[in-house]
């Protein structure tokens, strides 16, 4: 038999707290005490399904169940269910729900149970229907058997189960283990690290702002990294800081071979024990784990979330009035839910970035995403689009349920024209994304501390119900720069990207030319690259390719002359006016 014995339970587990309660009451009622069900008069829950993102505990929790209340756990992968031989699938399961019966009370547990329980009306081949009648069958045979038996199945993927498996008296109940919250961080990293030897700058708090989007495995591989981190540096001090240093993040691969064979060197040499003294020096400090968060990515990453862009406010020039009004709907909400709560503020904002190609808009989001330090998704408007009947709408259905699941969480849609344009008679595809993009947005479920923010150069061929109060209610017009905008963001565009400018340059000046009038942040980008290009183009011509690397060289006054002869303005001024007319309108109706 596959069954073992689990010695541990709830205490090892951080972060879950609200969830443990919930399943004390379905599990340890009916695996100790089948009779009080059997007096009532009614039959016991037989089944739960656990479904998250990889790595959030569902495996780790079911056995947790077990060992807390001290029953026989059987674990089986879905996919060893499969035979080859015709009947040979059945007979597995009929067999593995026979062993569960006969060491009643038990828990019997199975992973993926998507991979073999998938809706009949997909089912290719006649197998996979016949798989699922026999799990069905054996799971009310053990209700009526009177066997004390609790079936656990986990999942990633609950919508592709088959909906006769779902119902009551067979998983009864379905527990969502989403993307920890920052409290739940907190907890995870206080269990993780009871047993380490940590030393006393070690710091949980910001440990768990730091990890947004890290599920329990992802903060498992951060406490393992960190602690190899550790004894690499004990190994450093012992070796010599010269013969071997820390890996970095991206270590080029020569150094990287060099480390590890002086490490492997002095190991082969020195195989006796550390002493006692150098064991005490042996901790895991804040550094470390630093140096693990440069190393371990976050899973939710590979779910389609996108990492915490490094765009600041700094780094963008000119868009005060924007950056205000950004800080107030989104950052002050996500850092003090509390306050906004007191004041009866409990649906999230949705705003409607608009204005000229060019401006800044996408930038903003961004810059946006890095001040709230919150999770982060960036869709443009025509990934989400697809050419069969119904995907679309799952896109968006799935988009919005990740964001619920890792919360607070920040939903940056580019180009929304492309994804919601005004609905008509002959486009039922179009009305079918805009409608489900409506009711996410404002439907039944609450959107909870989901905020939304969208691009777009033509709001005017957005759907109307798209910019009604309770969904996109927030517009705000990200214009053309005017002159003291197009200096600051000329000096931050040198600033940022470290141009060698020569030292009586005046960026004031380059700025206010007439010829720079109606230029975009992205056209001044151009223009600054430009010149730099035609900058080295001189250098180069002068000493040659090897030389020019060690002497370097400037941008003068004179290469921005030349570049201003071939960048032109990317927002002509008939495109300008028109721009304009939109706003008006925009304010007009509002």
């Amino acid at each position: 038999t596959r069954a073992k014995k689990v010695t541990f339970g709830f205490d090892k587990i951080g972060g879950i707290d609200k969830i443990i309660t919930e399943i004390r009451e379905l599990v340890e009622y009916p695996l100790l005490h089948p009779e009080i069900y059997k007096h009532v008069g009614i039959d016991p829950p037989r089944g739960i399904l656990l479904h998250g993102p990889p790595g959030c505990g569902k495996t780790l929790l079911a056995e947790a169940i077990a060992g807390e209340v001290g029953v026989p756990f059987i674990e089986v992968s879905a996919t060893e269910l499969v035979g080859g031989v015709s009947g040979e699938s059945e007979q597995k399961i009929r067999d593995l729900f026979d062993d569960a019966a006969k060491l009643a009370p038990s828990l019997l547990f199975i992973d993926e149970i998507d991979s073999i329980v998938q809706k009949r009306d997909n089912s290719q081949r006649e197998m996979e229907k016949r798989i699922v009648a026999q799990l069905l069958s054996s799971m009310d045979k053990l209700s009526t058997a009177d066997k004390p038996v609790m079936v656990i199945g986990a999942t990633n993927r609950p919508d592709s189960l088959d909906p006769a498996l779902r119902r009551a008296g067979r998983f009864d109940k379905e527990i969502a283990l989403g993307i920890p919250s920052e409290e739940q961080r907190r907890q995870i990293v206080t269990k993780m690290i009871e047993n380490l030897k940590i030393a006393e700058d070690v710091q949980i708090l910001p440990l768990a702002k730091s990890t947004a989007g890290y599920v329990g495995a992802d903060i498992a591989a951060l406490t393992k990294e960190a602690a190899v981190h550790a004894v690499h540096r004990v190994f450093n001090s012992k070796v010599g800081s010269e013969s071997v240093k820390s890996p970095t993040p991206n270590p080029n691969l020569a150094d990287g071979i060099e480390q590890r064979q002086a490490v492997c060197d002095y190991l082969k040499e020195h195989k006796e024990p550390l002493s006692v003294t150098e064991l005490a020096q042996l901790n895991i400090k804040q550094d470390d784990f630093e140096y693990a968060l440069t190393v371990v990515q976050p899973s939710a990453l590979r779910e389609g979330f996108t990492t915490i862009p490094d765009v600041t406010w700094d780094s963008i020039g000119g868009m005060e009035n924007v950056h205000d009004e950004l800080i107030r709907l989104v950052v002050g909400a996500v850092q003090y839910p509390e306050l906004y709560k007191k004041f009866g503020i409990y649906t999230p904002a949705g705003i409607l970035l608009y204005g000229p190609p060019g401006c800044g808009k996408t930038f903003c989001a961004k810059a946006l995403a890095n001040e709230c330090k919150a999770n982060f998704i960036a869709v443009k408007g025509p990934q989400l689009l697809n050419k069969y009947v119904g995907e679309a709408e799952r896109a968006v259905r799935q988009l919005f349920e990740r964001a619920k699941n890792s919360a607070p969480c920040v939903i940056f849609f580019d180009e929304l024209d492309a994804l919601a344009p005004k609905r008509s008679e002959d486009s039922s595809g179009v009305s079918r994304i805009v409608n489900q993009l409506l009711t996410e947005l404002d439907g039944m479920d609450v959107r909870k501390d989901v905020f939304v923010v969208a691009a777009t150069n033509r709001p005017d061929c957005i759907d109307p119900a798209m910019l009604r109060p309770g969904r996109l209610d927030r517009l705000i017009s990200v214009e053309l720069p005017n002159e003291n905008a197009r200096v600051d963001i000329l000096k931050t565009i040198c600033r940022r990207q470290k141009v060698p400018l020569e030292k009586d340059i005046n960026l004031e000046t380059i700025a206010r030319d007439k010829k720079v009038e109606g230029f975009s942040g992205a056209d001044l980008a151009a223009l600054v690259k430009e010149a730099s290009v035609r900058a080295l183009n001189d250098v180069v011509k002068n000493v040659g390719y090897e030389e020019a690397q060690k002497v370097g060289g400037e941008v003068q006054r004179k290469h921005f002359d030349e570049a201003l002869l071939k960048i032109r303005r990317s927002v002509s001024k008939e495109d300008e006016l028109e721009y304009l007319k939109i706003k008006q309108n925009i304010l007009s109706q509002n």
